[in-house]
């Protein structure tokens, strides 16, 4: 036998009432193994479309665990770890904060001469969700995981569009409304690949970053549904692989 770490967030935390647990399993148990056995011959449907990761790296259902794994159970996300943990590459800025986001600072060291646009997506803490008055949010990552997905989008995109700058910035903790959650800038030569660019990254980032919302309302609180993982990360809960 051997244990394996396992690490939950988001709903499953509370749906499995803690953030972590020791599971032994039988050497060479894969991924798909581990979920049986939490699912215990019992229908669960808090697996549906969930990811998991296996030493902060995504991990199929095939993948053979080995003694000491760290494996983390990832629902649906809803979308680095400081100003000084950013990129080598000049090119890149991404990091997780508690602190308020500088989004002029940050507009700021995105510009120079060469550069025709740098467009901005400013994710803000509203004040409604659903029509239920938000009170606050609270962000929560597995955040070794999580700035390393950060740190590669950017610089898919500087490859995937041309553009010449990304930063990548997410909020965790708390946050009021009114608060920046995620900033992303982008500067280009060129307008429309800074546009494309910026968009594709919020886009990914809110379907594979491992960053989860709770919401609090004047009537509750509740965490933020995800967007499903793209096909190829989700893993399907053992029920449906042995229908498929």
């Amino acid at each position: 036998m051997m244990q394996i770490h396992v690490l939950l967030f988001g709903m499953l935390k509370d749906r499995l009432g803690a953030s972590s647990s020791t599971v032994e399993l039988p050497e060479g148990a894969t991924v798909a193994g581990l979920l049986e056995h939490l699912r215990d011959g019992r229908p669960a449907p808090w697996l549906r479309g969930i990811a998991v990761s296996v030493n902060a790296e995504f991990a199929a259902a095939s993948h053979v665990l080995h003694a000491g794994d760290e494996v983390g159970l990832l629902p649906p996300v809803s979308g680095g770890s400081s100003a000084s943990e950013s990129s080598e590459s000049p090119a890149v800025v991404t990091f997780l904060t508690r602190d308020s986001i500088d989004t002029q600072a940050l507009l700021a060291a995105a510009k120079q001469g060469e550069d025709g646009a740098v467009v901005v997506f400013d994710g803000i803490v509203r004040n409604n969700s659903r029509g239920r008055q938000t009170l606050y949010l609270d962000y929560e990552g597995y955040e070794p995981m999580a700035a390393r997905q950060m740190n590669e989008l950017a610089h898919q995109a500087i490859t995937r569009f041309g553009v010449r700058h990304v930063a990548l910035v997410h909020r965790l903790g708390r946050l009021q409304i009114g608060e920046t959650s995620v900033l992303i800038a982008v500067a280009s030569p060129h307008r429309a690949q800074a546009f494309e660019a910026c968009r594709w990254l919020i886009d990914i980032l809110k379907q594979t970053v491992p960053i989860w919302k709770q919401e609090t309302f004047v009537d509750g609180v509740v965490w933020a549904a995800g967007e499903p993982f793209p096909s190829g990360l989700a893993v399907a809960p053992p029920e449906e692989s042995r229908d498929s």
